[in-house]
């Protein structure tokens, strides 16, 4: 068969970067940017939360959030999108990518305003009612996982299909830029026009009702751009290998992808069979395992290792801005003062440590390979968290305050400039087209449950910003950084080639024929 290839996909595997092509990273990328934004906010507004609804007027010290609670705030929206990934990834490959695809970006509108008009006649009752809509927001945001990243490689030419994903999974990284950003801004406003007499008196006071408003602000703001996105996203048609060797409509698939590649396309009807049949294995079949199981294993190994370094660094910066002498102490200053410095310190991370890590991902994905950078990133994040492990004393002095920014900014880099977005990429290149969105799915909720892991264990070794926990915890997360490296070695490489020669489609071998040893060979 791969010498006899339906017309629509050698066009979709040939085409040059076109209009089409940018408009997709752009509509895809979208709700990327939307995803970082909610999932990342939280960081800088939980300690205002604790300032806000648990204060404790018989200590006198700055109110914080009860520490079970402060895991669930900000994990469980990462519970929501572990479910959503699965949930969405199997309907995108049972009814079609489009149309689920819409459904993500409404859930997630509605979501972000009902987190910002979270009520309850107690502390409890508001933080409950917030989880509630943040698990829903998540829901709503681990759908576009599969989806995004199933659509942009169906799309894509295979010369720069990797890079076009990975610019797709870029927009995170502004999302998390945004999200700092906004919480700055926003904290700032409030903060110059706070001229409340007990401010001067008594900073640790000054949080009401000036951050009440501040944090469902920022929360609601997460609507804006996936409410932009919507209707561009309805626009979009089916992919033309859903179109065509899932629905077996080789005609639709030719006019749809003619119309965005402005070209004329033979639909080739009779040439479907063959396709189909290689699609007929189910995922818990021999044949699915003989063929990809090595590839599962590793894609959803190395993003659960993975997620559990970059959220945790995500997730704990606000506890660790403080030791570095980034942000000042809680008891220093009022609650709206915390936040814009938390913010502040964490824009300037993301700025210059996390953000150029996804472009340069992009601009050498299709050079290097997917699988150099995956271990190459690995293998950077394991030297530096080893080395703030081990001269942490040294580190947290204010004096080589900007030594440790540098060295915790570069594990953002090559997070970003390696296993962060080369794990998006793989599982959207590696698996047939039946099974596409369904396996990349599942390797992003395994993804899902190594950040789950970060909310809820690893952010115990790191809440009070002792010196002993977050030495331990970067010991550990080095060691699993290191575990990532090594799994690594069950995926293939993936570059220059089809999607249909990759998964076996086009004769019945593609990556399945590619073992471990062979991969390394042809990557060295």
């Amino acid at each position: 068969m791969a010498n006899n290839n339906l017309a629509v996909l050698t066009a979709l595997d040939n085409a040059k970067t076109q209009w089409y092509h940018v408009m997709a990273i752009v509509i895809a990328g979208m709700g990327f940017f939307t995803d970082a934004y909610d999932l990342f906010c939280i960081s800088t507004v939980s300690k205002l939360l604790g300032r806000l609804y648990y204060y404790d007027p018989t200590t006198g010290k700055p109110g914080k959030l009860p520490h079970h609670t402060n895991n669930l705030v900000t994990g469980v929206a990462l519970v929501g999108t572990l479910t959503g990934q699965l949930f969405f990834g199997w309907l995108g490959d049972k009814l079609g990518r489009k149309k689920v695809y819409g459904v993500t970006l409404i859930l997630m509108v509605v979501c972000a305003l009902c987190s910002g008009l979270s009520f309850g006649y107690s502390a409890n009752a508001v933080i409950g009612t917030l989880c509630f809509f943040r698990f829903w927001l998540g829901f709503g945001i681990g759908g576009d996982y599969p989806l995004s990243a199933t659509i942009m490689s169906e799309y894509a030419n295979k010369k720069t299909r990797g890079a076009f994903i990975a610019a797709v999974f870029a927009m995170q990284g502004m999302g998390i830029i945004f999200a700092g950003l906004v919480s700055m801004i926003v904290s700032k406003l409030f903060l110059d026009f706070d001229h409340s007499p007990h401010f001067a008196d008594n900073p640790v006071l000054s949080t009401q009702p000036q951050g009440d408003y501040v944090w469902r602000i920022i929360l609601m703001m997460g609507a804006v751009p996936a409410g932009l996105t919507y209707y561009w996203r309805m626009k979009m048609p089916e992919t033309g290998r859903y179109t065509a060797i899932i629905e077996g409509n080789a005609k639709q698939a030719a006019a749809d992808m003619g119309r965005v590649l402005e070209i004329e396309i033979q639909a080739e009807p009779d040439k479907l069979s063959d396709y189909k049949a290689a699609n007929s294995y189910t995922l818990f079949s021999a044949e699915f395992l003989r063929r990809h199981g090595f590839h599962l294993l590793g894609t959803t190994t190395t993003w659960f290792l993975l997620d559990i370094a970059f959220y945790s660094q995500n997730l704990t910066q606000k506890d660790i801005f403080p030791v570095m002498g980034l942000t000042s102490k809680d008891v220093d200053v009022s609650a709206l003062r915390e936040m814009f410095e938390t913010s502040r310190a964490m824009f300037v991370i993301a700025l210059v440590g996390t953000f150029p890590g996804y472009w340069f991902t992009v601009f050498f994905i299709e050079k290097l390979g997917r699988f150099k950078i995956q271990l190459m990133g690995f293998m950077m994040m394991t030297i530096f968290m080893l080395t703030i492990g081990i001269k942490y004393d040294y580190l947290k002095n204010k004096e080589h305050k900007w030594t440790f920014a540098t060295l915790y900014g570069l594990t953002f880099f090559f997070a970003n400039f390696g296993p962060n977005s080369t794990t998006f990429v793989l599982p959207a290149e590696l698996f047939p087209t039946r099974l596409r969105s369904t396996c990349h799915a599942i390797s992003a909720a395994s993804g899902k449950a190594g950040a789950i892991f970060s909310a809820f264990v690893v952010q115990n070794y790191t809440l009070d910003g002792s010196v002993p926990k977050i030495r331990r915890a970067m010991y550990f997360l080095a060691f699993t950084n290191l575990l990532g490296f090594f799994f690594t070695f069950f995926v293939p490489e993936t570059k220059g080639r089809s999607l249909e020669e990759i998964s076996g489609e086009d004769d019945g071998t593609g990556a399945a024929d590619k073992s471990p040893d062979n991969n390394v060979k042809e990557s060295i």
